[in-house]
Parts: C-alpha cells; structure tokens; sequence
C-alpha cells in the first residue's frame, strides 16, 4: 500500500515537473515570437511592397519570409536588438528603416516640422499684435475720430446722400 502510493506521488511529481517544463518552454517561445513581431515591427520589407516586414501581405514573399527566418534565428540565438538592426541595416542599407532614426539629419527632419508650426504661429501673433496697435494711431494721424478709421465726415455724409440719391431713384 505504501509503495503504491510512492508511485502515485512521483508519478505525480513527476508530471507535474514535466508539465511546468512544457509551459516554461511553451512561455519561451511565446515570448521570443513576440520579442520578433516587436522587432521585426521596425522593418521594412525590401520586396518592393512599401509595408512593415510583420504585415507584408503577398502570397509567397520569398524577401519576407527569409528575412523573419534570419529574425527569428537572431532572436533565438540571443542577439540583442541593436545587433540585429545593424545586421540589417548592413545587409539592406537604411531604407530597411520602417522609421529613420532620430538622430542625425534624420532628427533635423523629424523636428522642423514642428519649428515651423511654432514660428508661424508666432508670426500670425506678431502680425495681428502690429495690426490691432496700429489701427488707433492710423486714426489719429488723419485727425479722424477712432470711430471711423480712414473716413472724414464730409466723405461720410457725402456718401449717405449718394446712396439716398441711388436708391430713390
């Protein structure tokens, strides 16, 4: 009776062991696909299809399937992120570069769009700042009241008749 149960303990022992060594495994391999979609992510396919190496759609890419089979090798090898990009890069040049790199003249481009959007807007304010201060000293530099910028009011009356004029008529 006692052996018996010996047996069911390490039998149990033992698929339990074995199990945990099938999910650790299982865990691995999960993570290391992920570790490639994440690298892979930052890639472009060099076939020619302009799309992310983990989301080319051709049937039959051969360029896409060698390149996640080197990707895959590298990340079960253990390389680190940056050996495998320089791998690539040395191999394809940098348009394999899903996005350029930040820095460099890279940098210089991904920041002057948003130097733009600051000195425009700061020239837009400038402008209306001139206009608004401007307006009050236009008037008083023609002597006519604030009220009306620009027009005496001989011009003004003037111009009522003649509208009165043209509408009677």
């Amino acid at each position: 009776m006692i052996k018996r149960r010996l047996a069911a303990f390490s039998l149990v022992i033992a698929l339990s062991a074995s199990s945990s060594a099938l999910l650790s495994s299982g865990l691995q391999a999960q993570q290391q696909s992920d570790r490639v979609k994440q690298i892979g992510g930052k890639f472009m396919c060099m076939c020619s299809c302009n799309q992310v190496l983990t989301q080319c759609n051709h049937v039959g890419c051969t360029t896409s399937a060698s390149m996640l089979k080197e990707l895959d090798q590298a990340v079960a090898r253990g390389a680190s992120e940056t050996d495998i990009t320089s791998g690539f890069v040395q191999e394809f040049g940098t348009k394999v570069y899903a996005e350029p790199p930040k820095s460099g003249l890279s940098l210089v481009a991904w920041s002057l769009p948003s130097i733009y959007l600051v000195l425009g807007t700061l020239l837009v304010v400038f402008v209306i700042w001139r206009w608004r201060h401007a307006m009050p000293r236009a008037a008083t530099v023609r002597g006519t009241s604030s009220r009306t910028p620009g027009i005496s009011p001989q011009d003004l009356e003037r111009a009522r008749r003649r509208v009165t004029q043209e509408t009677e008529d």
